[in-house]
């Protein structure tokens, strides 16, 4: 009996001495896995200048696009830049399609329940825009009427809380601003960086109605698991917004320093 019980203490210490070279294993296996690959694969929608936009070219670029390739440099890897929707851009990175998202995704704690979230790499709002000309003096004023919004971004919630009428859920902002430019709604809630960016290019006939409804905080989203790959890119971004990269890129590509709060 006790040379059976040695045997089984014997096996449960080798199952769990198994069981920790495993979680080891487990816990490098991120920043390993994109090291050995070569290279990272950050997601975004592609539709959201000036952060990640399409030019005409046919050529990815915009301000998360620059960050997203800094971050990979400093990895010591390459950058693949993935397109995706944005209402299915979280399912996507926790089926493991890409590395990370970083695409101008904000904090919330509702998104902090199945992704962990790098240090923000930038700061911004949720914005009303207008029809310029339109009848309205406040956000107040939108109550009962038709605003547009992305679909999968927290900006229906603020437009749920104004008490509008209905919203309309659009595939980027090029098409919410488009609709709204041409009056098919009344109102759209953005970044609001991309819609002031949106009016100074002559393409939309739009205002921003009032300050921006709340602040948010944007930064790279991850896999639960992905401890060791957060850890390595937190210290990168840190490191970007202490050595001016960060507010450099952001002054390129939107006139204006919003790393800092």
């Amino acid at each position: 009996m006790k040379t059976i019980v040695r045997l089984l203490v014997a096996s449960a210490a080798s199952l769990l001495l198994l069981g920790l070279v495993a979680c080891s294993d487990t816990e490098k296996d991120s920043l390993e896995r994109v090291r050995k690959a070569g290279k990272i694969s950050f997601a975004m929608s592609g539709g959201y200048p000036p952060f990640n936009f399409y030019s005409e070219n046919n050529e990815l670029v915009g301000f998360d696009v620059d960050v997203a390739r800094e971050v990979a440099s400093r990895l010591g890897v390459g950058l693949k830049p993935v397109t995706t929707e944005w209402s299915g851009i979280i399912e996507g990175l926790r089926s493991g399609v890409y590395d990370g998202i970083l695409g101008s995704m904000a904090v919330t704690e509702d998104r902090l329940k199945v992704v962990n979230f790098s240090m923000p790499y930038y700061y911004s709002g949720a914005q009303l825009m207008v029809k310029k000309g339109a009848p309205f003096t406040a956000p107040e004023d939108l109550r009962g009427k038709i605003v547009g919004v992305v679909t999968g971004t927290t900006f229906a919630d603020d437009a749920a809380r104004l008490g509008v009428g209905e919203v309309k859920l659009y595939k980027d902002d090029t098409q919410t601003l488009t609709e709204l430019s041409s009056g098919v709604v009344d109102g759209v809630i953005t970044d609001r960086v991309v819609g002031v960016n949106a009016m100074s290019s002559d393409r939309f006939d739009i205002i921003p109605l009032g300050a921006p409804l709340r602040s948010e905080d944007i930064a790279v989203a991850f896999n639960k698991s992905d401890d060791t790959l957060l850890e390595a890119v937190d210290k990168i971004i840190k490191t970007m917004h202490e050595d001016g990269t960060l507010a450099r890129l952001s002054v390129r590509w939107l006139n204006a320093d919003i790393t800092s709060k």
